[in-house]
């Protein structure tokens, strides 16, 4: 017995419809119709234009009737359709007035906000047919992926280790060895590769559909061809990028990611997603007509009085994410991901946007952050805020939590970077970054998890890079340098750029493993860059937003080239899983609160038990007590770490361990490889207990056991 709302009520040039359901939003299989459902709170009228696969001719344009619509929502089954052949679109009607926000254009075919498949665009870099009356095409989605028994991991948040990666440059580049360089199959192909590196975590850059033509031109320096690379411009906020997928072409992208995610979890790998609800793919008045604008422009994006687009992304335009309309896209969209797609977290670009309200103020309990922190779906799903934006609101330490929301810790970069150069002025702030940030997350009782701690990024210099050019070298950019940071605290070791000179390369090396043995040891979340594992460089550009080529692309030869900084970052990424004390959840109280006979977690200079405190200083160390670190009743290590970025050699004298332990030497970044570290548990007992001497720029982690 069929139900009666499953049968057709009217019919349209020999299409059989009748009256749609309003909710879900999208495009709906429902038995042998598909739902059509479109939300416009200021549109008149509205036209459902059906197009066959790859036709540039819609075959019919069918109005929705007055019975089609109920509140703001137009809604209408079509049946029978052949719907895994067919791309859809809407013409919406309404007033033309931009001083109120309005701009409505019947003759414009706008794609669905809730597509979760987009034809179109389907192989990278292919030049679109600009005459192309609909350019991005929504399409409906077959959902019949068979995920077998895999969730979401639940990993818990402080035994991540981070691993930002693009999807595309990660498998471009020379002797990457894949079948598929460049896609979501491409990386499926590297699962073995990052399992051996020990990360736990890949974040991946934007992969919602985007246009890599947007702003594209060619390359004034040598004629190239620059692109929109990384895709921090979104198209659709469901549908994933058909280019990022080898069977795009073919309209599978969705099954294809739907299989890299799962192979990583079958990996004990889990995938979080760098998402941009800050802006569209739009842009200012002058923008294109895509979906938005078209549909209901004053409710999506922030307006002037004047009908213009406030700019707090650097985009040329503003979502207006606190407008409960928006606001409800944008959980839906989020919902979708960790449904649909079994993801297991979501970074959130620019996210001090999400807190303004339809006017571009702060605002001090902002509604889609609380709702994302307290919605059911998303209850065990991690939440990672970049606390800043392109307007000047910088809320790092400060941004609404409700005991759920980490964030990216630009503090921990900026000052790390400094202490790894040598600047005066700033060993008690890298003190605070090191033991997780207290001055920053425990006055709001947010825990040691709050830190997301990174020292390089997709913005910015790689790890190489960082330690290889004073400043930035942008000209491939086609903007004469002025793109990009300027403020990079980076230093060259005594030559801008590569060069041949031994002495300067082994001080880089060392500087890199410096660099990965303070991320490693510190308090928080880590996370590191793609590429840096292997030395990868981008030839100094700090901005490589546009580089579809070598500067952008991972140079997977670097693995032979720098076998001594992958065997480091290998070894020191299984120490930090090793030893739950590297590990807290929260704070340290600095002292015996437990009555172990030592401090949870303590502070020493080159004498023990009394850290230097002089501005001028370059000389630190810390201990770690893994009494308070216990697994299954079983404590942890001592843990002791000595930091030196001082350019001469210093003594430090170690505190004294309790009766039948010894220290133990993990890695002494002065030592040339092999020799700079061991394997986690098989550490060599050093012969002097009461000082090691720790050579210039160098960091020693010692373990007693």
């Amino acid at each position: 017995m069929q139900r009666v709302d499953l049968f057709p009520t009217h019919e349209y040039k020999g299409l059989k419809l009748r009256t749609g359901r309003p909710y879900p939003f999208g495009a709906t299989v429902m038995g042998n119709a598909v739902n059509f459902s479109v939300y416009s709170r200021y549109a008149t009228d509205c036209t459902l234009v059906l197009f066959h696969n790859h036709e540039p001719e819609p075959f019919v344009e069918i109005p929705f009737q007055k019975e089609f619509k109920m509140g703001n929502v137009f809604s209408m089954m079509v049946f029978d359709l052949d719907f895994e052949n067919i791309e859809y679109g809407y013409r919406m009607d309404g007033p033309w007035n931009p001083k109120e926000g309005h701009r409505f254009d019947k003759t414009k075919i706008l794609m669905d906000p809730y597509a979760k498949l987009i034809a179109g665009r389907d192989v990278w870099g292919a030049q679109p047919d600009w005459d192309n009356v609909y350019q991005y095409r929504a399409r409906v989605v077959c959902d019949d992926f068979d995920w077998e028994d895999d969730l979401p991991l639940e990993t818990p948040v402080n035994e991540l280790v981070i691993y930002e990666m693009h999807v595309r440059n990660f498998t471009c580049g020379a002797d990457a060895n894949v079948k598929h360089p460049g896609t979501f199959a491409g990386i499926a192909e590297k699962i073995p590769y990052l399992k051996e590196l020990g990360v736990n975590c890949v974040e991946l850059m934007p992969i919602h559909e985007f246009d890599e033509f947007e702003n594209s031109k060619p390359s004034p320096v040598d004629g190239h061809m620059l692109y929109n690379v990384w895709g921090y411009s979104n198209v659709g906020f469901f549908a994933p990028k058909a280019a990022y997928a080898s069977t795009g072409r073919f309209g599978m992208q969705v099954d294809e990611l739907k299989n890299l995610i799962k192979q990583l979890h079958a990996n004990g790998i889990e995938v979080i997603l760098d998402v941009v609800f800050n802006h569209t793919a739009e842009g200012n008045e002058n923008g294109p007509y895509i979906s938005y604008r078209g549909i209901d422009n004053k409710t999506y994006y922030m307006l002037t009085p004047e009908g213009y687009y406030f700019n707090f992304s650097g985009c040329g335009n503003t979502l207006n994410c606190n407008n409960p309309n928006v606001r409800d896209m944008i959980v839906e969209s989020l919902r979708y991901w960790v449904t649909d797609y079994h993801v297991d977290g979501f970074r959130f670009d620019l996210a001090a946007i999400l807190g303004r309200d339809q006017n571009g103020c702060p605002m001090p309990n902002p509604p889609l952050l609380e709702s994302l922190a307290h919605d059911p779906i998303l209850g065990k799903t991690k939440l990672i805020a970049e606390a800043w934006d392109a307007g000047g609101l910088y809320q790092v330490g400060a941004f609404p939590s409700w005991g759920r929301w980490a964030e990216w810790n630009g503090k921990y970069r900026d000052s790390i970077r400094r202490f790894l150069k040598g600047d005066e002025h700033v060993l008690g702030d890298v003190k605070e970054r090191i033991a997780g940030s207290a001055d920053l997350y425990a006055s709001q009782n947010r825990g040691i998890k709050a830190s997301v701690n990174f020292i390089t990024a997709h913005d910015g210099f790689t790890l190489m890079d960082l330690v290889s050019y004073n400043g930035k070298h942008n000209e491939a950019n086609g903007e004469d340098n002025r793109d990009g940071e300027d403020n990079n605290n980076s230093w060259n070791c005594g030559w801008e750029g590569e060069c041949e000179d031994a002495g300067i390369n082994y001080l880089r090396h060392k500087q890199i493993k410096n660099a990965i043995s303070l991320l490693m040891v510190s308090q928080g979340i880590p996370m590191i860059l793609s590429g840096d594992e292997m030395g990868n460089t981008q030839y100094g550009n700090n901005n490589a937003y546009c580089q579809d080529n070598e500067i952008g692309w991972l140079d997977w030869t670097n693995l032979q080239k720098n076998e001594d900084i992958y065997n480091y970052f290998r070894k020191i990424i299984r120490f930090r899983q090793a030893h739950k004390a590297l590990r807290f959840e929260y704070h340290f109280g600095h002292c015996d609160y437990r009555n172990l006979g030592y401090p949870d977690f303590s502070w020493h200079g080159v004498k023990a038990w009394r850290p230097d405190t002089g501005y001028n200083n370059l000389t630190a160390a810390f201990m770690l007590n893994g009494r308070y670190a216990e697994t299954d009743g079983v404590p942890d290590d001592f843990i002791y770490v000595a930091m030196n970025m001082h350019w001469d050699m210093h003594g430090f004298e170690l505190p004294q361990l309790p009766e039948g332990m010894a220290w133990h030497v993990f890695a002494n970044t002065e030592m040339a490889a092999p020799d700079d570290i061991c394997e986690p548990g098989e550490e060599c007992m050093i012969e002097n207990q009461q000082e090691i001497l720790v050579g210039p720029r160098s960091i020693m982690i010692l373990v007693g056991k």
